[in-house]
């Protein structure tokens, strides 16, 4: 079930993106000749009015196929004959609807509860948490069954237990029984399990005896009116915040520095996406419009197989006060488009490697 809601909210993330792009070029009067789920070869379609809604055998995103988009056609309904201000906002509207679809999602986590790390020194908030927040491949955390989100409730060994309040908690007891059997007691869900493990007296670098990372988490709850403003709020913020991100990355390129990126592919994503559903729905929605954002950025980008790339070459028609000529955008994008193609691929296989 895990693995079919982290498939489908990312196909849905696809879809609305596409949607963006339809409903925009509908209300200019752009013919839509197909708005498709998924990509051909087509298993069932309908007609109506003049577009085609399809169902397609490759469940890898969704399509919008616009007259005069690809080929230019000499038609008053064609996109290509649309004005330059009418083809940006269509190129956008993808854009545009990954922004709204993580304010939306983050407006949702606000009202149900938006977690949030808790300093460890603060002892005001009463709802505060120890959460496992990391395993370690081939620790004694993973090997026993720990797995990321579990909450730890209670230390014990022979008579001995204690009730966590604190990181710091858990790491004097840890360190106070190297090599001897201690007990967690977790809460996993909706259940309680008690796991057994021994801290490793010499463990490697960075990892520490039990080979977990811990956070101090709580659950901050807004109003439905304060959250819809904090949920746009937020999606204001983190996009700056990932937009930075990408300044910083071609700034080091500029200097030769390491970029700081770690790009992840379409499994890395699903992988991730399906790991924090462990942690709960405020966690899984919240993950969920991080990716909308991220997808949002990269979307804008000056990428000509992207839709920044229509932006771009909209800008520079604006500027010439002509089009660039329609084989030369065609072959820039096919050449754009064939190395993000590759680039997939390659992200594709290391993620895939990093699962086994």
């Amino acid at each position: 079930m895990a693995f079919v809601i982290a498939f489908f909210s990312l196909i849905t993330l696809i879809v609305l993106h596409e949607l963006g792009h339809f409903l925009l070029a509908k209300k200019f009067g752009v013919k839509v000749e197909e708005f498709g789920i998924g990509y051909p070869p087509r298993l069932i379609g309908k007609k109506i009015g003049e577009t085609v809604y399809s169902l397609n055998l490759l469940p890898f995103g969704a399509f919008v196929k616009m007259q005069g988009e690809i080929e230019r056609k000499e038609d008053k309904r064609s996109f290509s004959q649309q004005s330059v201000g009418k083809r940006l906002l269509i190129a956008l509207g993808g854009v545009f609807s990954f922004w709204i679809i993580a304010a939306v999602l983050l407006s949702i986590v606000f009202t149900l509860g938006a977690p949030v790390v808790v300093e460890e020194e603060d002892s005001i908030i009463q709802n505060s948490e120890i959460r496992i927040a990391q395993v370690a491949l081939d620790s004694p955390a993973e090997r026993a069954g720990l797995e990321v989100g579990d909450i730890i409730k209670k230390l014990s060994i022979g008579n001995e237990e204690i009730f966590p309040k604190t990181i710091k908690e858990i790491q004097d007891f840890t360190k106070a029984h190297l090599g001897q059997k201690i007990t967690l007691t977790i809460e996993r869900g909706e259940n309680t399990l008690d796991i057994s493990l021994i801290p490793r007296e010499f463990p490697p670098k960075n990892e520490g005896p039990m080979g977990i990372a811990l956070l101090k988490t709580a659950v901050q709850k807004y109003p439905l009116y304060s959250a819809i403003f904090k949920g746009i709020s937020a999606t204001g913020e983190i996009t700056l915040f990932i937009a930075k991100g990408y300044i910083s990355a071609v700034l080091n390129i500029l200097k030769g520095a390491p970029t700081g990126l770690q790009l992840v592919g379409p499994v890395g994503v699903f992988n991730m996406l399906n790991q924090s559903q462990k942690l709960g729905l405020v966690y899984f929605l919240n993950f969920l419009a991080l990716i909308s954002l991220h997808l949002a950025i990269f979307n804008i980008l000056p990428i000509p197989a992207v839709d920044g790339g229509k932006v771009l070459f909209l800008a520079i028609e604006a500027v010439r006060k002509k089009p660039i000529p329609e084989k030369v955008e065609l072959r820039i994008t096919a050449f754009s488009f064939g190395i993000l193609l590759l680039l997939m691929i390659w992200v594709t296989i290391r993620d895939v490697s990093r699962l086994f």
